[in-house]
C-alpha cells in the first residue's frame, strides 16, 4: 500500500477514539503519549522511552506510568462538575473522593491528592487497610473521606481516629448491624461521628455489574431499613451526625440512562428523608462513570454512550431539580469515579519474542511414490484452487480429508512422513482459501472462524493474569498497538498469546472498525529489530488484581514526565523493580536461601562423586541463585 498514512495508522488501531487525546501518532510512526492534552507540550516517543530503559539494562514486559496524564484527569473531572454547577446555577458544591480499590498504588494516590488539593478532593476506602493508608494523606480541611464497606469495630475505630485528628471522615452504613457498634464507639471515644446511609437502589442498571444494584445488591439498606436506622440514631442522640446518603449502582455504566434514571431516584430520596428533618449535607452518587475502551461511542459493555461532561450535567441537573420541585437545599455532590481518573495513565509494554503458527516448519509437500491416495488427493484440492468456487466446499472437503488422514494413521496405514505432509498441504489449503476469502465483502460464520483459527499468534513476554485479568475474567476489551512501524501498513493479523502454561493466557478480542475483531494488525516481525506492543488503559484496577499465576510477578515499573527542556521530552523520575524470583516464592513459603542450600548440596554431592567439576559446581551455584534475584519473566535478547 503505497498510500497508508499516518491518519489511517490512527483510524486502524481506534486510537482517537479510545485514547482521549492522550496518545497518537508521530510522522515517523511512533506512537505518541501527549500527557498533558491541553498544555501544548511536546508528545512523548513511547519506543523512546523503552530504548531508553533498555539502555540501562532494564528488562521488559514494562509499566509506564505517565503521571501527567494522572493530574489531568483528576482536573478534567473536578473543572468538568464545577462547570456544571455553574451552567446550572446549582448551589452547591462538588466533593468528589477517588476509590483507592481501583488502584491503590502509592504513587497514584500520591498524584491524585496532589492534583485533587485546589478542588478539596478526597479519597475513598473500602477496607481497614485502605483506611490506614487513606488516613495518613495531608487532605485539604474540607475534604471527604467516605469508608464503605462492610465494617467490624476496628474499622470503625480507626474510622473515628480520623475524626479525633480532624478528618471528614464519613462512615458510610452497609448494614443494620453496624449502627449500634458505630454508635458505641463514638460514645467511648467520645467523638461526633459523621454518618452515611447507603440506600438500597430499586433502579437496575444492564451490563456486568448489575447485580451491585436492584433487591438483590449486596450493600446497603431498603427504606424500611434506612428509617429504622434513622429512628435508633436519632434515639441514641447522634441524628444530627447523619450527614450523607450514599447510593452505588455499579461499575463501568454505558449507558447514561441508568445514570439519570438512578440519580433521580437518589434524589427524591434526598428529598423527602430532608423533609423528614433528616440533616443531610451530601448527596453520593457513588462510581461508575465509564471509559471507552473500545472507542465505539456506545452502550456496549467496553463502551460508553455519553462524555464526561454529559455525566456531570445529567446529574447536577436532575438533582437541581428534584430539589427545586421538592423545595429543599442543594446537596453537596459526591462521586466516587475511580476508573476514569486512572484507567488511562498507564500502559504494558511487552516484546513480542515468537510467533505460533500452524504453517510452520512445513515439510515437502512434492508427491512421493506409493503415497496413500488421502494424500494425493489434498495436493489435487490444493492445485485445483482458483478464485471463482465454492469455498466453503472446498473448505469442507479438506477439513474431512485430513480427518480420514489421521483415522488412517492410528490404524497403522499412513506412515509418519505422509502425515506430515498431508498436514502441511491441509494448511496450506486453508491458507489459500482464506487470502482468497480477503477480498470478499461477505464471510459465511463458518469460513470466517476458519480465517481466525489459521491467523498467526504472536508470543509476547508478559502474563495477562498478572497485567490484564480482565481480559480473561471477564473479557474486558483492552486497547492493543505497536509501539512503532505505524508508518508501514500491517501486512498481518494475529491473536496475542503470553508466556504463561495457561491456555486463557490469549487475547483474542481487539478493536474494530464498527465493533470488536477477533484479530489484531501486525507487522512482520524481524530477526534484528524488536518489535514493541503497547497495552493501554491499564491504570484502572490491572495492577491491584493481576495474581501471580505461574509465578510471574508485578512488573518493573517506570514513571515517565514530560520535560520540555530534555531534548528526548521527557524524563524518567523514578523506576520500580519488579518481583524477583525469590520474592513471589517466599510469598507461596518457600525459602529461597534454603532452597539455594538445597541445590549447593545436590552439586556438592556430584562433585564428591566425581561426575561434576568443582569449577562448573561453582557457576551452577551462582547461576540458581542470580536466578533467585533475577526478574520472573523472560530475558530480552540482550539479556
Amino acid at each position: 500500500m503505497t498510500d497508508w498514512t499516518i491518519n489511517d495508522a490512527e483510524e486502524l488501531y481506534g486510537i482517537p477514539c479510545w485514547s482521549d487525546g492522550y496518545f497518537g501518532v508521530g510522522d515517523d510512526g511512533k506512537l505518541l503519549a501527549v500527557p498533558d492534552v491541553a498544555g501544548g507540550q511536546q508528545p512523548i516517543a513511547l519506543i523512546d522511552v523503552v530504548n531508553e530503559l533498555r539502555a540501562d539494562g532494564v528488562q521488559l514486559p514494562v509499566v509506564l506510568r505517565f503521571h501527567d496524564v494522572l493530574k489531568h484527569r483528576v482536573r478534567q473531572l473536578n473543572d468538568t462538575f464545577v462547570t456544571a454547577i455553574a451552567n446550572n446555577d446549582y448551589d452547591a458544591p462538588y466533593r468528589g473522593v477517588y476509590p483507592i480499590k481501583v488502584n491503590q498504588m502509592r504513587e497514584v494516590v500520591d498524584e491524585v491528592v496532589a492534583a485533587g488539593r485546589p478542588y478539596n478532593y478526597g479519597l475513598e476506602a473500602g477496607s481497614k487497610p485502605e483506611l490506614m493508608a487513606v488516613l495518613t494523606y495531608d487532605l485539604p480541611e474540607d475534604a471527604l473521606i467516605i469508608c464503605n464497606g462492610y465494617k467490624d469495630a476496628d474499622y470503625m475505630r480507626l474510622a473515628l481516629l480520623g475524626r479525633k485528628i480532624g478528618r471528614k471522615v464519613i462512615v458510610v452504613i452497609e448494614e443494620f448491624g453496624e449502627i449500634e457498634t458505630l454508635l458505641r464507639l463514638a460514645d467511648e471515644m467520645n467523638i461526633e461521628p459523621l454518618i452515611g446511609l447507603r440506600i438500597k437502589m430499586r433502579t437496575k442498571a444492564e451490563g456486568r455489574w448489575s447485580h451491585s444494584s436492584g433487591e438483590r445488591a449486596k450493600f446497603g439498606l431498603p427504606i424500611s431499613g434506612m428509617l429504622n436506622a434513622i429512628d435508633l440514631i436519632n434515639a441514641r442522640g447522634y441524628g444530627e451526625s447523619i450527614q450523607l446518603l450514599h447510593f452505588h449502582i455499579g461499575s463501568q455504566l454505558s449507558d447514561i440512562r441508568f445514570v439519570k434514571e438512578a440519580v433521580q431516584e437518589a434524589a427524591r430520596i434526598y428529598a423527602r428523608l430532608f423533609k423528614r428533618g433528616v440533616p443531610l449535607n451530601y448527596l453520593d452518587i457513588g462510581g461508575g462513570l465509564a471509559v471507552d475502551y473500545e472507542g465505539s461511542r456506545s452502550n456496549n459493555h467496553s463502551s460508553m454512550n455519553y462524555s464526561m461532561a454529559d455525566y456531570a450535567d445529567g446529574v447536577v441537573f436532575d438533582i437541581k431539580q428534584i430539589c427545586d420541585l421538592e423545595d429543599v437545599p442543594h446537596p453537596t455532590l459526591v462521586s466516587e469515579s475511580g476508573r476514569a481518573v486512572s484507567a488511562h495513565h498507564s500502559c504494558v509494554v511487552m516484546e513480542v519474542i515468537g510467533e505460533i503458527s500452524n504453517n510452520a516448519n512445513p515439510v515437502a509437500m512434492g508427491p512421493v511414490e506409493g503415497e496413500h491416495i488421502l494424500v494425493s488427493n489434498l495436493r489435487d484440492l490444493l492445485s485445483g484452487l482458483h478464485d471463482e468456487q465454492n469455498y466453503q466446499d472446498s473448505y469442507h472437503h479438506a477439513s474431512v480429508l485430513l480427518s480420514d488422514v489421521y483415522h488412517a494413521f492410528k490404524l497403522g496405514i499412513l506412515k509418519l512422513e505422509e502425515l506430515a505432509r498431508a498436514e502441511t498441504l491441509y494448511w496450506r489449503v486453508v491458507s489459500s482459501i482464506a487470502s482468497m476469502l480477503d477480498t470478499m465483502d461477505h464471510v459465511p460464520e463458518e469460513l470466517a472462524e476458519m480465517q481466525v483459527a489459521i491467523k498467526s499468534q504472536y508470543l509476547c513476554n508478559f502474563s495477562l493474569f498478572q497485567s490484564a485479568a480482565d481480559v480473561w475474567a471477564i473479557d474486558q476489551v483492552l486497547p492493543v498497538v505497536p509501539l512503532s512501524r505505524l508508518d508501514e501498513p500491517p501486512t498481518k493479523k494475529g491473536t496475542l498469546a503470553d508466556i504463561t502454561c495457561d491456555s486463557d493466557g490469549r487475547i483474542v478480542q481487539f478493536i474494530g472498525p464498527q465493533s470488536t475483531t477477533p484479530t489484531l494488525p501486525l507487522h512482520e516481525v524481524g530477526e534484528n529489530e524488536p518489535y514493541y506492543l503497547g497495552l493501554f488503559l491499564t491504570g484502572a484496577y490491572q495492577d491491584v488484581m493481576g495474581d501471580t499465576h505461574n509465578l510471574f510477578g508485578r512488573l518493573n515499573e517506570a514513571h515517565v514526565f514530560v520535560d520540555a527542556d530534555d531534548p528526548s521530552g521527557f524524563y524518567i523520575e523514578e523506576f520500580v523493580p519488579g518481583s524477583s524470583a525469590a520474592q513471589v516464592l517466599q510469598v507461596m513459603q518457600y525459602n529461597p536461601a534454603a532452597m539455594a542450600s538445597k541445590v549447593k548440596e545436590m552439586l556438592d554431592r556430584k562433585v564428591a562423586e566425581g561426575t561434576l567439576r568443582s569449577r562448573d559446581g561453582v557457576k551452577l551455584v551462582d547461576f540458581y541463585e542470580a536466578s533467585l534475584s533475577g526478574y520472573t519473566y523472560l530475558h530480552n535478547a540482550e539479556g
